[in-house]
């Protein structure tokens, strides 16, 4: 019987260690659980910040292309009325000129001609007299 009675310890014995091992598999398994179930919501953390990162670098980009891009313009259409400005005086300057070329040619042939040229003199002393008088 005492054969029996070893027999049976040694098997409860087994049970018994079966059974904290099942115990300590569950709670490993428990733990790894817990461990996988940390470590995604560490991941979706991260993934989150980096996508917060991504986006505040993209909007910082765009704000500086779109802010020198308007500075090219600006500097663009300053040089753009600068141009047009020189233009305008080189033009005014071209018209003043040919206007100064005419009238010396004018005032010329007027002043070749003797009788002419007497004739304009006394317009112009006829009329200063008249502006003087009155």
């Amino acid at each position: 019987m005492n054969s029996i009675s070893e027999r049976e310890e040694t098997i409860h014995n087994a049970l018994t260690q079966a059974e904290q091992a099942k115990a300590e598999m569950a709670r490993l398994q428990g733990e790894n659980e817990q461990l996988l179930a940390q470590a995604r919501s560490e991941r979706d953390a991260m993934l989150k910040e980096a996508r917060e990162i991504r986006e505040k670098i993209i909007g910082e980009a765009k704000t500086s292309a779109e802010d020198e891009a308007k500075k090219l313009i600006a500097r663009a259409n300053d040089e753009i009325s600068k141009q047009k400005n020189a233009a305008m005086d080189e033009l005014k300057k071209e018209v003043a000129s040919f206007s100064i070329q005419i009238a010396e040619k004018l005032v010329s042939d007027k002043l070749e001609n003797n009788e002419a040229q007497q004739k304009l003199i006394a317009h112009h002393l006829t009329d200063l007299t008249q502006k003087a008088s009155a």
